[in-house]
């Protein structure tokens, strides 16, 4: 039977004081949350229009209108050629939707990272702004709880007619999402409660029983959004219906043959769908293949509905889906997808560096499923990978200053290759202002504002710190409610204190307390300082167990090394080559520090050689890793000729934290390098 072990705790109940993280969720709050709303309403000069906040406002025009016909409401007002549109005023009612299918979800995720970050920093007039635009987003529902404007505006004859393609149960899916946490962080149920009729909506149309559709969403998150709508309203058809679209996943006939018949004549009886992962039924399903994205929201949802509904054997799948992307498909950076084919995962060691795909959000979702695999079994191994995704591929996501971003995250950069390769068109040398697709920039905001509850989790007993996140945690036990003061430096003398600031007995007697750290797999040794506390390791986490009072205080210290890391054999991408890492961060060569045409040096793998220089980049301070190498000299040659061994000049190699590349102007990057 699958048991809960731990779940995150509410993050009105954490004060983030961090000085690394503290500083990005300012980031977020201060320019990211401002200039996504600007972007939202199609204000950033230069950017492409989201249209989001306008396709919200005219769909809100069109319910009105059909409420206004009363019992003929579901009747169409516009004409059939409504995709046609193109009247001079942008703010006409019988305008036509503009932006991609899943344009709605640029607003859903911008609310999603308000609520996260108005738990830690209230703001009044940023709670004003998000409860106008809840208004128009309410008022775009239709009567029957249907809310997704593409089809409010064009056609609502037509919904649910392509759940592969149309992303109306991803849209679902992120207005839940934001709806939550707008709730929890509020209070506020107004679009709490327009999630709910969207998805008792949803559930009315779709499901096992007779005269329903039986589909499932083409592009997932559905699956989690609905346990989370499940989780905070008690309500069990949230859970069935995601038990559900995880369980009709992939079943033949398949769904997606009866929406799109032609697949089925083109293919006949094969496996199809592999894009969808919805090529065969999930718990036969043991490779990650398909949209990188969707693949980790698929897996991030299946966690969720075993751990919830005891289920061995959809865990299993999870586990051996899990085991199959951390050890033959991802990025040293925890990037996933290797191909821009479908922004997909390649086969087993492809990993091309220079082609890479890793697009922010699919390591975001890495995140995601690490989180959920967590609360079935505390295991470092799934927060090992988490912390490196969300150091490395998801802060890249974003520069330095907030205001520009990546949605491809490459391993290997040469601007002219980029500009004048069509295969390399995916690849950015520098960050976007924004995106017409804009999926990354506010999956970044919202898990960034986030972070804390991917940090801590917890059961009756016990407080696990994953990730290493400094603050006041408030946690409340059997026997005692605990106020602990967390300070880390992991980057600096390597230490975690934990202190017992405040320690209230609930005069239920004196069953000791549990606080759980997890020991990092780049710590090649550590300490703890306890007292007179018992301390053990399990599964990668120090648990260390007393009866805690005020002033009682925990040192935990790891030995941190600069590491000089190898990718397996079967990578032949990597062969030959090293990188270098410290602490969380991977580290990367920049033209600017070293100089170009990076393919030319060379570089110890002596760590022992290895020193630390602090470095300004865009008014950052970071740790650089300095290390000797060698630099191929330069010779006159023609394109071919006879072999002989190349000269050598000494020199000193600059390493960047590989999130903060690309925030001084274009320049050539690399994370693997000869050696």
């Amino acid at each position: 039977m699958v048991k809960t072990v731990g779940t995150p705790i509410d993050l009105r109940k954490i004060r983030v004081e961090d000085l690394f993280w503290k500083n990005e969720m300012e980031l977020v709050r201060k320019e990211v949350i401002p200039y996504q709303w600007n972007a939202l309403n199609d204000r950033v000069e230069g950017a492409e229009p989201s249209f989001a906040v306008r396709n919200f406002k005219i769909a809100a025009d069109i319910t009105a209108k059909r409420k206004a016909l009363g019992a003929g409401y579901k009747e169409k007002i516009w004409p059939t050629d409504v995709f046609s549109l193109k009247p001079e005023d942008p703010e006409h009612p019988e305008a036509r939707f503009y932006g991609f299918l899943f344009q709605d979800s640029d607003f859903s995720k911008w609310i999603e990272a308000v609520g996260y970050s108005l738990t830690q920093h209230p703001d009044p007039e940023l709670e004003k702004t998000a409860d106008g635009i809840i208004d128009v987003v309410c008022a775009a529902q239709q009567p029957n709880g249907y809310l997704d404007t593409y089809y409010i505006i064009n056609d609502m004859s037509k919904i649910f007619t392509n759940l592969k393609d149309h992303h109306e149960l991803y849209c679902f899916g992120h207005l839940t999402e934001g709806a939550v946490a707008y709730y929890k962080a509020t209070g506020k149920d107004k679009l709490l409660k327009a999630a709910e009729r969207f998805a008792d909506f949803i559930d009315s149309k779709l499901g096992p029983e007779e005269g329903k559709l039986k589909g499932y969403p083409g592009h997932e998150i559905a699956e989690m959004a609905l346990v989370r709508l499940y989780e905070v309203t008690g309500k069990d058809r949230y859970l069935k219906l995601s038990s559900y679209f995880i369980d009709e996943r992939g079943k033949k006939p398949y769904y997606f043959d009866a929406e799109h018949p032609d697949e089925a004549k083109r293919h006949g009886d094969g496996e199809r769908y592999h894009y969808y992962q919805a090529h065969r039924p999930v718990r036969e399903q043991d490779e990650a293949v398909g949209h990188a994205v969707r693949a980790a929201y698929l897996y991030s949802g299946m966690a969720d509905v075993a751990r919830l509904t005891g289920d061995e054997s959809l865990k299993a799948a999870c586990e051996r889906l899990w085991d199959n992307i951390v050890n033959k498909k991802m990025y040293i950076t925890g990037g996933i997808g290797g191909t821009s084919h479908g922004e997909a995962f390649s086969f087993e060691y492809d990993l091309p560096n220079d082609l890479a795909y890793s697009e922010t959000c699919a390591a975001i979702g890495l995140v995601f499923f690490a989180g959920r695999m967590l609360r079935m079994d505390v295991d470092s191994r799934y927060a090992d990978v988490m912390e490196r995704a969300l150091y490395n591929t998801v802060l890249s996501g974003m520069a330095l200053d907030g205001k520009s971003f990546f949605y491809v995250n490459p391993l290997e950069v040469v601007p002219e290759a980029c500009h004048k390769d069509e295969r390399k068109a995916h690849v950015k040398p520098v960050r976007q202002k924004w995106f017409g697709c804009a999926c990354c920039p506010p999956n970044i905001a919202r898990t960034v504002s986030s972070v804390a509850s991917y940090a801590y989790s917890e059961n009756e007993d016990t407080l696990f710190m994953h990730l290493y996140v400094g603050g006041h945690v408030e946690k409340s036990y059997e026997t005692a409610d605990i106020l602990w003061n967390i300070r880390q430096d992991i980057m600096g003398d390597g230490t975690v204190k934990i202190l017992c600031e405040k320690a209230e007995a609930k005069g239920k007697g004196e069953k000791p307390q549990t606080i759980a750290v997890r020991i990092p797999s780049w710590a090649e040794g550590y300490t703890v300082s306890c007292g007179s506390f018992r301390h053990e390791n399990k599964k990668g986490y120090e648990y260390i167990t007393g009866l805690f009072k005020e002033g009682d205080e925990i040192t935990v210290t790891f030995d941190r090394k600069v590491q000089i890391l190898r990718a397996s054999s079967k990578v032949s991408e990597d062969h030959g080559k090293v990188a270098v890492s410290y602490g969380p961060f991977v580290y990367c060569l920049e033209e600017k520090d070293n100089g170009k045409d990076l393919h030319l040096l060379r570089v110890t793998a002596d760590p022992s050689k290895a020193r630390l220089k602090e470095l300004d980049i865009a008014g950052n301070t970071v740790t650089a890793v300095i290390l000797p190498g060698k630099r191929e000299k330069a010779k006159e040659e023609s394109l071919y000729s006879l072999y002989s061994e190349s000269e050598y000049e000494d020199a000193e190699l600059t390493f960047i934290p590989y999130y903060t590349w690309a925030n001084r102007g274009e320049n050539e990057m690399r994370v693997w390098v000869n050696r």
